[in-house]
């Protein structure tokens, strides 16, 4: 489980990331950005989002939310996230593909995608 403190909590704080426009996506994830950061203090706070459009079954939707949830706070254990301390808060969002990936591909997929972050 992630820190409180890490979680991106209310829509309006979702809303406002999504707002942002900051997008970088490939074949498993899509990750939104939002604004740069003015106290550098604050962490960077994650939402994760998985509708009913990916899965029927909330099962599947919470496993993929768990795999999304243990990347993020494996990295921020061991502080691979420098790229993302720029940023108030990040999004990720799985594709279909992602159903079937094991924890490594999302890892990979995702530190892929922070890299690619402007």
């Amino acid at each position: 489980m992630i820190p409180k403190r890490y979680r991106l909590k209310n829509q309006k704080a979702f809303d406002a990331t999504y707002k942002n426009k900051h997008v970088v996506s490939d074949a498993l994830l899509t990750v939104y950005a939002g604004k740069y950061k003015k106290d550098e203090s604050q962490p960077t706070r994650y939402g994760f989002v998985v509708s009913k459009k990916y899965h029927k079954r909330s099962v599947k939707r919470n496993r993929i939310k768990r795999l999304m949830r243990e990347c993020v706070r494996l990295a921020i254990k061991e502080s691979k996230l420098s790229k993302c301390e720029k940023y108030m808060s990040l999004i990720l969002i799985p594709k279909e593909k992602t159903l079937g990936c094991k924890l490594s591909d999302i890892e990979q997929s995702f530190f892929k995608l922070v890299a690619r972050l402007k």
